[in-house]
């Protein structure tokens, strides 16, 4: 199974990206979305995406359904980042999940929100898919564990 998974937004996708991630910058709570902020891995540059964080078996974790995205990259690359609902903003160092031990994870992400992310998963992988299922494409969904680095600031 290759690794390679990415699906890149498409102009609407990029829109709604930008509603979500304004909602959540203004503290309006849309099913979960906080925006994550990475320093660029090529410029340095702060860069911004609206993410659902889970909440599962007392720790907090990002998913990356579209695969190795930009955001994923620049994690990779920072190893810490940003999460942001409003004025609240919390510094967080991500470390990203070994590929089997993912598709518990994915699962309950998926059961949260497969009605919105279902559309990005890999071939051959439905919103419904089993933890069976997921576990032979874990390595293609990215998945990270947000930890507290210090206070949430206001």
């Amino acid at each position: 199974m290759t690794t390679d998974h990415y699906i890149p937004p498409q102009p609407m996708d990029a829109r709604m990206n930008g509603v979500v991630r304004w909602l959540a910058n203004h503290g309006i709570n849309l099913a979960g979305a906080q925006t994550l902020t990475v320093t660029g891995r090529k410029t340095g540059t702060p860069q911004q995406i609206p993410v659902n964080p889970l909440l599962f078996e007392g720790s907090e974790y990002l998913i990356s359904i579209r695969g190795r995205t930009q955001w994923v990259r620049n994690a990779r690359a920072a190893g810490e980042g940003q999460l942001r609902r409003g004025r609240r903003t919390r510094h967080v160092a991500l470390a990203e999940v070994a590929a089997e031990q993912r598709a518990p994870i994915i699962h309950r992400y998926l059961d949260k929100w497969g009605w919105e992310v279902g559309r990005f998963l890999p071939d051959g992988l439905a919103a419904d898919a089993s933890e069976a299922q997921l576990a032979e494409h874990a390595a293609q969904i990215p998945v990270f564990t947000v930890v507290a680095q210090g206070p949430a600031v206001r």
